[in-house]
């Protein structure tokens, strides 16, 4: 008796009138997953293909940012920082670690000497090589049985969500979102 009084103290307790959690379908928010999932998978996949080279996933990114750069003068200390939001003293220690392996230099700004420029040494461009040459063979796996005409799309639509939310993301600089924008307020 004492058990069947328990059970229904705890079943009434948990229908105190409160309203249940709205169900979402599984639907509403599967795209936002799946871009999240394939890319953290195929980032576990890419960690596998760099370990015997001994580079970590935070030094081969670094190396990519570091390749996207328009300048041959490479890109500031702290504008890498800021590139792939992590603090100064995080960024120092990557690119001692990536300097050690002499696949990047540090050189002076010419404009400001106290600055430091992260410039990409011929080591670091036979790496970026290697990095590329995994990547594509990791999309051809990837990318098997999906046609051509799908991934375009695919690949059209990732880039109009990016400037999407870039459009969204009035950094504050902080790293939070810039009081005035309504959508993001509410």
């Amino acid at each position: 008796m004492a058990n069947l009084d328990k059970k229904k103290n705890r079943k009434e307790s948990h229908d105190s009138g409160a309203q249940p959690a709205k169900r979402y379908s599984t639907g509403e928010f599967r795209i936002g997953f799946h871009v999240h999932d394939v890319s953290r998978m195929r980032r576990t996949l890419f960690d596998k293909e760099m370990r015997p080279l001994d580079l970590t996933r935070s030094q081969w990114w670094v190396l990519a940012q570091l390749s996207r750069a328009d300048s041959p003068d490479g890109v500031l200390q702290t504008e890498l920082a800021r590139i792939l939001e992590v603090g100064k003293v995080t960024i120092g220690g990557l690119i001692d670690r990536l300097e050690e392996s002499g696949f990047v230099e540090r050189r002076p700004d010419s404009v400001d000497r106290r600055a430091k420029r992260i410039v990409i040494t011929r080591s670091g461009y036979k790496v970026l090589d290697r990095m590329i040459l995994v990547g594509r063979r990791l999309d051809e796996k990837i990318f098997k049985g999906i046609p051509r005409e799908k991934l375009e799309v695919a690949d059209s639509v990732l880039v109009e969500m990016k400037k999407n939310i870039r459009n969204l993301t009035h950094i504050d600089g902080k790293g939070g979102f810039d009081s005035d924008d309504e959508d993001m307020a509410d």
